[in-house]
């Protein structure tokens, strides 16, 4: 029960600041959905940085892990949001934006995994 407690909190927070960075980042004028990129790629770093860190120390307990990793990571990124964002570049045809966005996010989001695991090594 613990561990669902965790994962609502750090869902929670995580949820909060993709809204917010959304707000910020998000163009409406020509709908280039850069907040839930720079969600999408920030988590990926964070979560490659959080499970690296805690398979290199036993710093990180099984609850940092689930608050952390399943709990904030998976708040703060969405694929929700950016299937819908996708949809909505073929659905007024704009192809090239819905290759770009959708190669470019899947490319950089498992990069930032392997950098944030990579960046361990020096803390």
């Amino acid at each position: 029960m613990k561990s669902v407690f965790l994962v609502f909190i750090g869902g929670g927070f995580g949820s909060v600041l993709r809204f917010l960075i959304g707000k910020w980042l998000n163009n409406s004028e020509n709908g280039i959905p850069y907040g839930t990129f720079a969600a999408n790629i920030l988590g990926s770093l964070l979560i490659g940085f959080i499970l690296g860190y805690a398979a290199k120390t036993e710093t990180f307990t099984q609850h940092h892990t689930v608050l952390l990793a399943t709990g904030f990571c998976g708040g703060f990124t969405t694929f929700s949001t950016f299937a819908y964002e996708n949809h909505i570049f073929l659905k007024s045809g704009d192809f090239a934006s819905f290759a770009l966005y959708a190669i470019t996010s899947f490319v950089v989001g498992f990069l930032a995994v392997f950098a944030g695991m990579y960046l361990v090594k020096f803390v």
